[in-house]
């Protein structure tokens, strides 16, 4: 377990599954050997300030929780250059096509962790955040599994320490259930309120949204996404 400044552990859970799927082509293996090592925050050592760990100055710093293929991300840095954006995802393939978008456009603001974000999170100085991004995190539908969900107590409590007050958690599923989940943890928590007022606030995107390859088949096989937005209290 990681002990955060504030003394409270982040209790090690598997949030995600698999980590690797078809083999990568050569230029994809090439910038996971290369560029991915220049990216790549190092844990081991103290943070200073999030804003720090950026080359050029940035006003804010956004995390993006299980990126995907990195759609969103990419499209929301180059958007954004005033902002600094950290990307945690743990499945290798992944990784490859986001270094490939960013090498491609030559981002500076985006520094990256292949692995749990909860990592990330514990290692983060308290208030860093200014936006924190999740976007279609795995449902872990059974049962028994639900516990690996993301949102949950320990990692919403985890969030408030490095979001600062006003920012906001954007959160989207195709799964109802795991809307709910949702819904029902935040309702629990202290440091978070769901800001919607009328139901087109969470069945419409948010303003400048791009969306994702597993957006477009979610919606394709009939699933209807939800956009929910939360503000730390």
């Amino acid at each position: 377990m990681n002990e955060t400044d504030s003394g409270a552990p982040l209790v090690a859970r598997r949030l995600y599954g698999r980590s690797k799927g078809k083999a990568l082509r050569a230029g994809q293996a090439r910038l996971l050997q290369d560029l991915l090592p220049k990216l790549t925050l190092d844990l081991s050592a103290p943070c200073p300030s999030a804003a720090s760990l950026f080359s050029a100055p940035v006003q804010h710093v956004f995390l993006e929780i299980g990126f995907g293929g990195g759609e969103h991300l990419v499209a929301a840095a180059a958007a954004r250059p005033d902002v600094g954006f950290i990307g945690c995802e743990p499945f290798v393939n992944g990784m490859a096509k986001l270094l490939a978008r960013i090498d491609a456009l030559g981002l500076a603001n985006i520094r990256l962790h292949q692995g749990d974000a909860a990592e990330v999170i514990g290692w983060l100085p308290r208030a860093s955040l200014g936006r924190t991004f999740l976007f279609y995190p795995d449902p872990w539908p059974k049962r028994r599994h639900r516990k690996r969900r993301f949102v949950a107590k320990e990692t919403l409590d985890a969030l408030a320490r490095v979001m600062t007050p006003g920012a906001q958690l954007r959160f989207a599923t195709d799964i109802d259930d795991y809307a709910g989940w949702a819904l029902a943890r935040v309702r629990d928590a202290t440091d978070f309120a769901w800001t919607a007022a009328t139901s087109a606030d969470w069945l419409t995107p948010w303003e400048g949204w791009t969306q994702t390859k597993y957006e477009a088949k979610a919606m394709a096989a009939g699933r209807k996404p939800v956009y929910l937005t939360f503000v730390r209290r």
